[in-house]
């Protein structure tokens, strides 16, 4: 029932309206789907309810491939936990510490630390910021120094890696919407391809080293470390926050699971001869499964092992953390049913007509730009804000008859570099939600706002 005019845009309109009004993405969501149910089978409540569970919200959660991405995210998020709670990061970074005897070192080692804890953006601040907040304040840094230090190490870092959370709640976006239009690039391919795209996330990593070294400290920095020298400790926080920690935790919580998933890894997809030959996305996903799940198992052995936390704690952790991407999930399942009625109405046959009509293809990257920092900006949801964006800047195939002289290959291609702009620019600059900037401000004891140490483009 493709309807290609004006109309099919309104669950994505009414998306875009409720998720900013109410600045809960989850509501616009829903409201986005519950419309195009009743645009597709006209306004009658409860009946539309029931087509909406069967016909929308069902097949997406029976999907193959959707299936596959909502497992690997709860093994994700059960690994996740298990980190934070085991107290090996404050044990690895504590034992950094003891050779950090300069203010630069003290910035390299929180850097260092900030990267190596990968697995989460979350746990960068939860992990890195209550070690370091004391050796900041011993050597006279500055609280924002550290809070900087942290929010360029987190996201920046995490948006880069492929194989965890946010890089398969991505993934399965892009897939959905490169099945819809059958294009052959695999979403792997595609945020692989993206990622030297991704300038904001090198520079924001990359810049501290250099402001380590160089003293490049400027504006409200250069004040805060100009107080900081005298003692002066501005900007506290009236909330702190302390991540676990143990006397029996040992850095080696930390390397050894990430050693027991890359082995795993490469037993199971070596054979398959990746990373040099393509791999099915479902043998992919079932290796990082069972990576993650083997890595987490190794970790709860080590906790029990050492008298951190006994099976049944350990595994109750485990298990609240997989808990915790549920809300994850829903945004998920919710976009791709968005974009599976979206197609139904011919949304994307819309746009594809008014983007052949003459609005200029150099348009859609500052398009999506002010768009993507308006959402996230009053949202508060990075995940959100992927989840309404995706749909709209991966551009459909044009008409055959308005086919451009660049063969059958131009829309891949397109894609594949919108899409690199759409995830540089969703992710940084206003990504970060508000319940982040808390976090970063209670683990540093500061409540400067750290984006007054940004560099803009």
């Amino acid at each position: 029932m493709e309807q290609t005019d004006i109309s099919s845009l309104l669950p994505i309109i009414i998306t875009l309206v409720l998720s900013l009004t109410t600045r809960n993405v989850v509501i616009g969501l829903f409201a986005g789907v519950l419309t195009g149910v009743f645009m597709l089978n006209g306004l009658q409540p409860l009946d539309a309810f029931g087509i909406m569970v069967k016909d929308h919200l069902v097949p997406q959660l029976t999907d193959g491939y959707n299936a596959g991405v909502l497992v690997l995210l709860v093994f994700i998020g059960g690994f996740v936990a298990l980190m934070e709670q085991s107290g090996g990061g404050q044990a690895f970074a504590a034992k950094v510490t003891h050779w950090i005897s300069t203010k630069c070192k003290a910035q390299l080692s929180a850097w260092f630390g900030g990267i190596f804890i990968f697995f989460s953006d979350l746990g960068t601040p939860l992990i890195v910021g209550p070690v370091f907040r004391p050796l900041f304040e011993k050597l006279k840094l500055s609280r924002q120094k550290l809070a900087f230090i942290i929010d360029s190490t987190s996201s920046p870092v995490a948006i880069l890696i492929p194989f965890i959370g946010w890089g398969v709640y991505i993934m399965g976006l892009i897939q959905k919407e490169f099945t819809a239009l059958s294009l052959e690039t695999s979403d792997w391919q595609a945020f692989v391809n993206a990622i030297p795209f991704q300038f904001y996330a090198f520079l924001a990593i990359f810049i501290v080293p250099l402001v380590a070294i160089k003293k490049l400290d400027f504006g409200p920095m250069a004040e805060a470390e100009a107080k900081a020298q005298q003692g002066i400790f501005t900007g506290k926080s009236q909330e702190t926050l302390t991540a676990f920690t143990h006397k029996n935790a040992k850095p080696s919580f930390v390397w050894a699971p990430l050693l027991v998933m890359a082995v795993v890894l490469v037993s199971m997809l070596g054979p398959l001869g990746f990373p040099f030959e393509k791999v099915s996305g479902s043998a992919f996903r079932a290796a990082l499964s069972t990576s993650y799940l083997f890595a987490a198992m190794t970790l709860l052995i080590l906790m029990a092992v050492y008298g951190v936390r006994n099976l049944t704690d350990g595994i109750a952790v485990y298990l609240k953390g997989m808990g915790n991407m549920m809300q994850v999930a829903i945004i998920l399942v919710l976009a791709w049913t968005l974009s599976g009625i979206g197609k139904d109405l011919g949304t994307a046959a819309y746009i594809a007509e008014q983007a052949q009509g003459g609005f200029p293809s150099w348009l859609v990257p500052a398009v999506a730009f002010l768009l993507a920092a308006i959402i996230s900006f009053a949202t508060g949801s990075s995940w959100g804000t992927f989840a309404i964006m995706m749909p709209l800047v991966i551009p459909p195939p044009p008409p055959p008859h308005r086919l451009l002289p660049l063969t059958h290959r131009y829309t891949p291609v397109l894609a594949r570099y919108y899409l690199a702009a759409c995830l540089a620019i969703i992710v940084h600059l206003f990504r970060k939600p508000r319940s982040y900037h808390q976090l970063v401000q209670a683990v540093t004891s500061t409540s400067i706002s750290v984006p007054n140490y940004r560099m803009r483009y």
